[in-house]
């Protein structure tokens, strides 16, 4: 009668441990999710409500269970509101953590350099995962960069940051600005560093280039650069078609061929390197470049030197039949 007793007891023992391992094991173990899985977490949601969401998609196997464990084995810390990635087979135990650590899927939206600011609108406007209206922001006001965002984030939060970014970086290089450079404002700097971006496609050229156009800035000469005339046109969008002689001759804020000067303000919006280049241009003579049929440009301190450099360029199109 004793044996009978005690393995009774002892059976019943064995059947505790396994239910509590098993108990355990629903906590630390891995997860019935075969994929990764999104999950939105809702202003003011509960972590109830997130369970029930989580046991629909199948990331976990039972919302009460998986409550029950998180009063044992969790903590107290509230879940954050968000968009999460919940990996394939996450541990309730990894899915409580990421819920109230905050670490929600980091959203990109990039601007590249030189995008002018007709477009950067229609590109936040486009991002389906944020919200709000915006207007055009002003040309130059803008970084170009990488900026990371949350679905259902505000464009206007967004945008603040890009220009955000920019004011940061201005306030940091003009200050360190050369005695060389032309320009007497930060506007100023911003409308030049915005004409060299759309100048050259060579980060090796920036300086260069912000160096003929100081020296131009420097003498009372014209800029004459092509895209100030296409600007007023497009708004800083391709024009998709050769300049028109009307075009080049027009009078306007910004068509650098019919006045001397910086146009009335940013073409584009400038990058870092581009704005450093023209706060501290190259030590040079030239006052002219063209295209060099390799991607870049050669520069000429006489109008002579250009000309003939420019007939260079030409016999070099002609070759292609581009002429």
């Amino acid at each position: 009668m004793r044996r009978i007793v005690w393995l009774i007891i002892l059976a019943g023992l064995a059947m505790t441990a396994i239910l509590a391992f098993s108990f355990v094991r629903g906590w630390y173990g891995d997860g019935p999710a075969e994929k990764d899985t999104t999950l939105i977490v809702p202003e003011g949601a509960t972590l109830t409500a997130a369970a029930r969401e989580m046991e629909k998609a199948g990331v976990i196997s039972s919302a009460e269970a998986f409550l029950t464990r998180a009063k044992i084995f969790g903590s107290d810390d509230p879940i954050r509101t968000g968009e999460y990635l919940i990996p394939a087979q996450a541990s309730n135990r990894a899915i409580l953590d990421l819920l109230q650590s905050g670490k929600v899927i980091a959203r990109l939206v990039t601007v590249p350099e030189g995008m002018p600011s007709i477009l950067v609108y229609e590109k936040l406007k486009a991002e389906k995962y944020l919200a709000g209206a915006i207007g055009i922001p002003d040309e130059g006001s803008i970084l170009p960069d990488s900026y990371s965002y949350e679905r259902g984030e505000s464009r206007q939060a967004v945008l603040k940051r890009m220009q955000g970014a920019m004011k940061k970086t201005m306030a940091e290089l003009w200050p360190k600005r050369s005695k060389d450079s032309a320009v007497k404002t930060q506007l100023e700097a911003l409308t030049l560093a915005s004409i060299v971006e759309k100048e050259t496609g060579m980060p090796s050229e920036r300086r260069m280039v912000a160096g003929v156009y100081s020296n131009r800035l420097k003498i009372g000469m014209r800029l004459q650069a092509d895209p100030t005339i296409i600007y007023p046109i497009t708004k800083g969008k391709p024009l998709g078609r050769r300049i028109k002689r009307s075009e080049i001759v027009a009078v306007n804020g910004y068509n650098t061929y019919s006045m001397a000067g910086l146009p009335a303000g940013p073409i584009a919006n400038p990058s870092r390197a581009s704005i450093e280049a023209v706060l501290n241009p190259a030590k040079t003579k030239a006052l002219y470049f063209v295209a060099d049929g390799r991607g870049g440009h050669i520069f000429a301190d006489t109008l002579e030197e250009h000309n003939a450099n420019v007939k260079n360029w030409f016999a070099i199109r002609r070759a292609r039949g581009e002429m």
